[in-house]
């Protein structure tokens, strides 16, 4: 069963606007980084965080997929209890999913070096038909090599890959996984996402949350 009660579920991915953004040259340019598929801004009364505010908290969902080295990964085992940055995408993207990981590393790189270490950054792909373990280690050592904790790539069936999206709350990629939800979940060590981001948001942006999450 999902985390996610259907009418939550639904509640909240009309609350928080997301969208399905395409990748390639007919991926729409909006303000922010190019390719980016737009998410409708979200701020909570406070407006608390650079990234999108969620006034209703994502949960940390539960999934078990295929990770580093074949072997199975439990994400909310693994993850629990520890900030986490969890995106949907898929190695061959020619636009959002690099640009993503890249402000990603960014902001790891520019916070301080004891909450980098802490940070889990898990990138599931949304073409497990290509993406596999190998495959996903490699376009991610393209981002972490420098970092003191590595980026974990998740893959495993198509229906496993559906399911882990309805569980964390993001819409189902459509063509092939080209097709993917372009937005950011940030877990705090309170195993809830308050926050988000998409095009709009920078590195900068990341490594503000991310500082004031574990803060919290």
């Amino acid at each position: 069963m999902s985390p996610f009660p259907r009418g939550r579920l639904a509640a909240s991915l009309l609350c928080a606007g997301l969208v399905l953004a395409g990748c390639g040259a007919g991926a729409a340019d909006d303000e922010g980084h190019e390719g980016h598929g737009a998410v409708a801004q979200v701020e909570g009364p406070e407006d608390r965080y650079a990234g999108l505010d969620l006034p209703d908290p994502y949960q940390r969902p539960s999934f078990t997929l295929i990770g580093p080295g074949g072997q199975p990964y439990d994400f909310a085992a693994q993850t629990g209890g520890k900030p986490t940055l969890l995106f949907f995408g898929f190695t061959n993207c020619p636009d959002i999913c690099p640009t993503t990981m890249a402000d990603v590393a960014v902001a790891l790189r520019g916070v301080d070096p004891a909450l980098a270490e802490q940070v889990q950054v898990v990138f599931v792909t949304t073409d497990p038909a290509f993406d596999t373990p190998d495959v996903l280690a490699e376009y991610l050592a393209r981002f972490d090599a420098d970092l003191p904790t590595r980026f974990v790539g998740l893959t495993g069936t198509q229906e496993q890959i559906d399911q882990a999206q309805l569980a964390a709350g993001v819409p189902q990629a459509e063509d092939n996984g080209r097709l993917h939800s372009s937005l950011l979940l940030l877990y705090g060590t309170d195993d809830l996402a308050d926050v988000a981001f998409d095009a709009g948001n920078t590195s900068r942006d990341i490594a503000e949350d991310l500082a004031l999450v574990t803060r919290a």
